[in-house]
Formats: C-alpha cells, structure tokens, sequence
C-alpha cells in the first residue's frame, strides 16, 4: 500500500476542518492548563462541563493553590479519575506559585517538570497559551498518524512527535495538530470509523476497515 505524501493528507485535512481548533473552553492560560490537566482520559466536553463551577470558585491560580483538596474533588467529581486529577491540579498551581512567581512556564523542561503536566499536555500548554509551534500527540493523532502510514504500530507518541515534526512544516504544527484531532474525533472513531466517509480509504493502514 502507497502512503499518501504529507501536503495531499494536510489539503485534505485542510478541506476536512478548515476550522479547527482547541475545545477546550478557557480565558487564560491559567485555566486552559488546568483544563488540559483535567482532560487526561476523558473528553473535552466532559472537562467542560466542570470547569465553569472549578474556575467560579477558584479564579486564579493562587485561589487554586490554597484550596482544600476535599473542595477540589468536590468541585470535579463528575470527571473519572477527579481525586487523581484534583491533586494534580492543586501540585500544578501551588508549584506554579511557589516555583515561578504565580506565572505559568513556557519552557519544556519547566512544564514537564510540573505535577499533572507530561509532554503532551506541555505541548498543549506551549502551543494554546503561548503560541509556540508544538505538536502534541493525543490518542486521536497516535491513531490517525499509524492509520495513514506516518508512523509505525509500536512507535511511542514521543517517537511519533518526533516524525510529524520532520515531516509537517513548523508553521502548521498547532494547526495540523488540531486536524487531526478531529479527524479522530469526528470522523476516524477508535471504533467503528466512518471509513465510507473518508478520504484517505483507500491508503489506510487500519486491518478492520468499516466498508
């Protein structure tokens, strides 16, 4: 099977999702970084349903720092996993305050370094709040990335970051990462995709086409 070069899958994404972008409902960075935390194993929609009351209540970082952990879980309980996440949140921000001044990090190696925040939420952080070309690999770009041949079954997502970078221009990274998201989320499902809608069909890796 021919792999489709990268510019004919990135038109079609274009044409696909001219429109896309983070879902993730926020104002600042303060809150898309909670957000982006907070949406580790669920949906955005999931995440957006807590955080208007979570942002309510705690509206800054330092709010979120003095809070009593019990009110946090309270405030999330809704999420899977909310007592996991509610610590990470409140690590998240009181490291922020204590570490760099209340501001939030640009740098990889300062966010990663931060409770709740892995390279994939770093990017997501780099790229939402300070519009520095990153590329973040989800579960929707890991799949979509081995389905169209741009990277092996057992390649890890850092590996997989590693080749869309080389092979995606700089300047469509945040751009194309979003794409792809919603071409995983809206149209290659995990299961049951809508192969009869798609495309790249005909260039497809995935054994268990829904045709």
């Amino acid at each position: 099977m021919k792999n489709l070069p990268i510019n004919d899958i990135l038109n079609e994404l274009d044409t696909l999702f001219p429109n896309a972008k983070c879902e993730l409902k926020h104002k600042n960075r303060y809150e898309m970084a909670v957000a982006v935390i907070l949406s580790a194993q669920t949906t955005d929609a999931s995440v957006n349903q807590v955080t208007p009351n979570l942002f309510k209540k705690y509206p800054t970082i330092q709010s979120l720092a003095n809070a009593n952990i019990k009110d946090i879980e309270q405030a999330i309980s809704r999420l899977g996993l909310y007592r996991n996440k509610a610590k990470s949140i409140h690590g998240f921000a009181k490291s922020v305050v204590e570490n760099y001044n209340g501001k939030i990090p640009k740098e990889m190696d300062d966010l990663v370094s931060l409770p709740g925040v892995g390279r994939k939420c770093a990017n997501v952080i780099q790229s939402e709040c300070f519009q520095i070309p990153a590329l973040a690999v989800d579960t929707h770009v890991m799949r979509i990335s081995k389905r169209l041949g741009l990277a092996y079954q057992k390649d890890t997502p850092e590996i997989i970051e590693r080749k869309l970078k080389k092979k995606v221009p700089m300047d469509r990274w945040i751009k194309t990462h979003h794409q792809m998201i919603f071409f995983g989320r809206y149209l290659c499902h995990a299961r049951n995709p809508e192969c009869i809608r798609c495309p790249f069909v005909d260039h497809c890796h995935e054994k268990n086409k829904n045709i």
